[in-house]
């Protein structure tokens, strides 16, 4: 059963440490501007937060910036300017190097693409990130990973072996191996079928609402689907790469209502330049 919904977290007086996850006035803006060249601006002034033991699914039209917004949080992508905190730090201070090593510290990224290494093992792409880190693999850590996810007699089998959902518990059991303080998930049911997408799905809830030692799991998902953002506390919608509203205890026909309401709004507003793109409407 899903937790009830956390309050918005955007009080000034707010403590940081109950965030995983803390954007402040994040900007991204891609290309160079000038008189040669264009700029898209991705995500404008964005002040977000995720709780830490939260479960928050983001959601919004077609180029709203919503994966934009998870790499940025993630640490994959810098931001233009503004600050992203991950688990108290600012990344956006660090150099390569330590948000290398802070990412494979406190957060693990699931992907549509199960993104495997089709020569290894289910075991050996789960300890991938230890290797990467120049740390021997935890072969306890390793096969608590896999049953956690319901993979525990499958750690020799190879992807090619595999179901897609199978393929994608092992890419969920790699990102949960280093025990991050954040999950960040980009579209993770959508190469899944139903049924495969609903035990994934049962699987972060259950990270969530279940949470080991270390600590109040968070899981941030990227989605564009109102059944899969529904096992959230909450979703946050994006538009034209800004916040636009909050939905707590989400529903799928709430879900759907906003987001019908965002498509409408943009297919207003939408420049109508012979050189830019038609909004899908």
């Amino acid at each position: 059963m899903r937790k009830a919904a956390r309050d918005p977290a955007h009080d000034p007086a707010r403590d940081p440490a109950q965030d995983a996850v803390r954007l402040e006035a994040l900007t991204r803006i891609y290309g160079t501007g000038g008189s040669a060249g264009s700029t898209v601006t991705a995500l404008r002034a964005v002040d977000l937060a995720f709780p830490r033991g939260s479960f928050t699914a983001v959601m919004g039209p077609s180029g709203s910036g919503k994966s934009t917004l998870l790499q940025c949080a993630a640490g994959l992508d810098r931001p233009t300017s503004g600050r992203a905190h991950i688990d108290g730090t600012d990344i956006t201070e660090l150099s390569e190097t330590r948000l290398t090593e802070l990412r494979r510290r406190s957060t693990g990224f699931v992907f549509q693409a199960f993104n495997l290494l089709p020569s290894l093992t289910a075991a050996q792409n789960v300890a991938l990130p230890m290797r990467l880190a120049g740390r021997r693999p935890d072969r306890g850590a390793v096969r608590e990973a896999l049953a956690q996810v319901g993979l525990a007699g499958h750690a020799g089998r190879r992807p090619g072996e595999l179901s897609g959902g199978q393929q994608q518990r092992v890419a969920v059991a790699r990102a949960l191996v280093t025990r991050p303080a954040v999950l960040f998930a980009d579209e993770p049911t959508g190469a899944l079928d139903l049924s495969t997408g609903r035990e994934l799905l049962r699987i972060l809830r259950e990270l969530v609402d279940s949470p080991d030692d270390d600590g109040l799991a968070t899981v941030v998902m990227v989605t564009h689907d109102p059944n899969v953002a529904a096992y959230a506390d909450r979703v946050v919608f994006l538009a034209d790469g800004a916040l636009a509203s909050e939905l707590p205890s989400p529903t799928p026909e709430a879900v759907a209502a906003r987001m019908t309401e965002l498509t409408a709004l943009r297919c207003r507003t939408a420049p109508r330049h012979r050189e830019e793109a038609a909004p899908a409407c």
